[in-house]
């Protein structure tokens, strides 16, 4: 008679049985009694200061930053008390549609929270950061501290110049307009235990939109605007990042934009299929219309940039050429309806019936000039911020002038704008370049 073995062989794997699992893969002590840390009054008052930093416009009420600081001291108080007794009600959110840029008769709708509610959302983000920061994974950069969409973009860089040719380049559909606030609130719970806490969230979520004077239901989405839905965003798609890294898949995400680079063509189908999957448990679905799987040959775009490698060979000799530049090398520039949507903003502010000075007129356009040129100086734009800036001269010289063929050249040279009008010079933004005299 055999003697049957009282040991029993258990699989063990490192893997979490559920999605959910990915906010607390450990197992470790949820917070708790968290409220009485948001409604403390220290926490409102820096609340309140991140959020008149940022102003903005106001919500439904219609009330103003200003207007809200004349009665501070009573609307903290307000918002303390409420807060603490539970009586707390979020007010809708006021929707406000932007055009997509380059888009003609496409918007993208975002919902405007009061002041007082943003200071409630700030109070509360101000707690739940700290939680869920550590859980976050590297592969996530969007609207986290210390981290930027440079970074991310150094971090594809880096991939493709060590052969990951292949990328996956994905768009979610109406990501923050289709949120499953059950699956978002089932993966706050697993780092959060307060029930307290989780009903001021889940009913941010549900406070609903006014759209053309008329309140809208919100049974899904988290309003795209509002304080704490990047934060939300981000907590929703740990589990997609995490998982798709422990597949070994090198993922880089910012907010809803996100790209996959593999080393092969089936890889990359094995990763957009994959991704289609984990996302589908999430409730999120792809854009099957904008997502796609290219070789950098092609090109892709990315945070506002195009990146390819070039495949021209070099019209001057390899002896000639000083700037170090290869055929073959790969390059960044700024995706034509970045160009476009920067024009656009510079044509407004220089229409040639526009009440102001020149120099009240170039006080405008300047933060424009240097915001854009910031972002897009280390790419490949010598050419381009060259052709840019002499179309913006000739912009100030009409709108001073009245009329596109004028003698501004003349009368109002290059040296004095830049110098004594101080026009900013996109040329001057490129590091390895002086600022021309």
């Amino acid at each position: 008679m055999t003697r049957k073995s009282s040991i029993r062989e258990i699989p063990i794997s490192q893997r979490p049985r559920r999605l959910a699992d990915w906010l607390n893969p450990t197992g470790a002590r949820k917070v708790h009694s968290l409220m009485d840390k948001v409604y403390k009054r220290k926490n409102l008052e820096m609340a309140w200061e991140k959020i008149r930093r940022n102003r903005g416009a106001g919500g439904v009420d219609d009330q103003s930053i200003e207007e809200f600081e004349e009665v501070l001291d009573e609307q903290l108080e307000r918002l303390q008390r409420e807060i603490e007794n539970d009586s707390y009600t979020p007010q809708a959110v006021r929707q406000q549609l932007i055009p997509k840029p380059g888009q003609p008769g496409r918007y993208r709708a975002l919902g405007i929270p009061t002041i007082y509610d943003r200071v409630c959302q700030q109070a509360l983000l101000n707690r739940l950061e700290p939680i869920f920061e550590p859980v976050f994974d590297d592969a996530c950069f969007g609207y986290r501290a210390g981290r930027s969409s440079k970074d991310s973009l150094r971090k594809v860089w880096r991939e493709l110049s060590s052969g990951y040719e292949w990328i996956v380049d994905a768009d979610l559909k109406d990501f923050f307009g289709s949120v499953d606030h059950e699956k978002l609130m089932t993966l706050v719970a697993q780092r959060i235990a307060d029930s307290r806490v989780l009903r001021l969230i889940e009913s941010m979520l549900k406070a609903g939109c006014m759209t053309k004077g008329s309140w809208q239901p919100t049974e899904q989405g988290t309003p795209q605007g509002g304080v704490i839905s990047p934060l939300l965003s981000n907590i929703l798609l740990t589990p997609f990042d995490r998982e798709m890294r422990r597949r070994g898949y090198e993922l880089t995400r910012y907010a809803d934009d996100w790209v996959v680079t593999c080393r092969s063509l089936a890889e990359a189908k094995r990763a957009l299929a994959t991704a289609e999957r984990i996302l589908g448990k999430l409730g999120v679905a792809l854009n099957k219309e904008k997502t796609r799987i290219v070789h950098i040959r092609n090109g892709f775009e990315f945070l506002g940039y195009k990146i390819k490698r070039g495949k021209r060979p070099l019209k001057l000799a390899a002896d000639k050429v000083r700037s170090g530049a290869n055929t073959g090398d790969l390059y960044a520039y700024p995706r034509e309806k970045s160009i476009e949507y920067f024009k656009e903003q510079i044509r407004k502010l220089t229409r040639r019936k526009a009440p102001v000075t020149t120099q009240e007129l170039i006080e405008q356009i300047n933060p424009i000039i240097r915001g854009w040129g910031r972002y897009y100086c280390k790419a490949h734009v010598r050419k381009l911020f060259n052709r840019l800036d002499r179309w913006i001269v000739r912009r100030v010289w009409s709108h001073r002038y009245k009329r596109w063929r004028c003698c501004g050249w003349k009368t109002l040279p290059e040296h004095k704008l830049y110098g004594e009008l101080g026009l900013s010079n996109l040329i001057s933004l490129i590091p390895s370049l002086a600022r021309p005299c």
